[in-house]
């Protein structure tokens, strides 16, 4: 089921931007880390205290990203090898704390978890004044020259993967299947962000199936961001009491 969304959201995405979704063998390829609403945000600069895995992925090939701090954008080499370049990264846990609980409360259910009053109050948690930890799990794809190739699990906490190349497959729909510790999450709210050639964006929502799949529609000349979130328990050890897993996907269509 697709549905149609205001234009302002209400969590905050974050995602890898690449200055071109495609590019030449032997060309700079430059991708930035990005914080917004809408599929609209500002550029974040590189910094290891704040990433625990930054990789590049070509073919059976995978090598850790040795970024600068202050790095701006967080990506920017040469790529010198034809085929299907994914871009892992996750960050380090930060956290923010809810004085009202209205906003907690919009932006679980926005992110689908219309349940979270009553299992907020069966913890007999406070209702302001309480911690949510967040991670964020986030890939791009660009394609190199004859962009060749195809999207793997990589093992990230919670990841999409595009079931077919969206640089070499004649597409009207994309496949994916997004996972949470390397299972499929069923029945999970997938966020749609569609943006035109002219900057407009239009977002929609889609639920995976049994086996942690959906099918995005696609058009020439635009490009994409998935979301999806986790909310669930904090750790022990966590003095949050929520903790959310974010996972992010972008990418384009010819």
């Amino acid at each position: 089921m697709i549905t149609a969304l205001p234009r302002l959201a209400i969590g905050h995405e974050f995602w890898l931007d690449p200055a071109a979704y495609q590019v030449e063998k032997g060309e700079r390829v430059q991708v930035s880390m990005r914080n917004g609403e809408a599929f609209e945000g500002f550029e974040l600069a590189y910094f290891s205290t704040r990433s625990t895995r930054f990789d590049q992925v070509m073919g059976d090939g995978l090598e850790a990203i040795e970024a600068r701090p202050g790095d701006l954008p967080a990506f920017d080499r040469v790529v010198d090898q034809s085929g299907l370049l994914i871009l892992a990264h996750e960050t380090a846990a930060a956290s923010i704390t809810y004085k009202e609980w209205e906003k907690f409360a919009a932006f679980a259910k926005h992110k689908d978890f219309p349940d979270i009053t009553a299992r907020h109050e069966a913890r007999g948690l406070a209702r302001d004044g309480f911690s949510e930890s967040y991670t964020r799990h986030v890939k791009t794809l660009v394609g190199v020259g004859d962009a060749r190739g195809a999207d793997r699990a990589l093992g990230l906490r919670t990841e999409f993967v595009a079931l077919a190349n969206p640089y070499t497959d004649d597409l009207t729909a994309l496949p994916v299947q997004l996972l949470l510790d390397g299972a499929p999450r069923v029945d999970a709210q997938v966020e749609i962000f569609d943006r035109a050639p002219d900057g407009t964006v239009t977002i929609t929502l889609q639920r995976t199936d049994d086996d942690g799949q959906t099918t995005i529609p696609v058009t020439q000349g635009h490009s994409y961001l998935l979301d999806a979130v986790v909310l669930a328990e904090a750790s022990e050890e966590d003095k949050a009491v929520w903790s959310t897993f974010w996972a992010a996907l972008t990418f384009a269509i010819p």
